[in-house]
């Protein structure tokens, strides 16, 4: 059986017999569009949302204002500084804590925050 032509090219590839570069892959891609779209797409939306409201209540901190931190401990803002708040945890006990280390307000709902390091 001679499975080459006379020009050398073999005869399987005259015939269309090789695999469909393209169409071999097109449902992979449509697997992966449907994907990012009913999930990826939205997660990223919900936490960019997250982030945004986060963002948002560690700004609007101020004197007075009784917080939870990310370690569980509860206090009340004594001093609200560029990076850092002081908390009154206990009568005469202070401590200083990064504005990042708020979880939320008292009283508040608290999200779960997934911390990224």
């Amino acid at each position: 059986m001679n499975m080459l032509i006379a020009s050398g090219t073999p005869l399987f590839i005259l015939q269309g017999g090789g695999a469909g570069g393209l169409g071999t892959f097109l449902p992979l891609i449509l697997i992966f569009g449907i994907f990012y779209f009913l999930i990826i797409r939205p997660q990223q939306k919900k936490q960019r949302l997250a982030q945004k409201e986060r963002e948002e209540m560690l700004t609007a901190l101020k004197s007075g204002d009784k917080v939870v931190t990310t370690g569980g401990i509860y206090g009340t803002i004594v001093a609200v500084k560029d990076t850092t708040v002081q908390l009154r945890i206990a009568q005469s006990v202070s401590v200083e804590v990064l504005r990042t280390a708020i979880a939320g307000q008292q009283g508040a709902e608290i999200k779960e925050v997934e911390v990224v390091k």
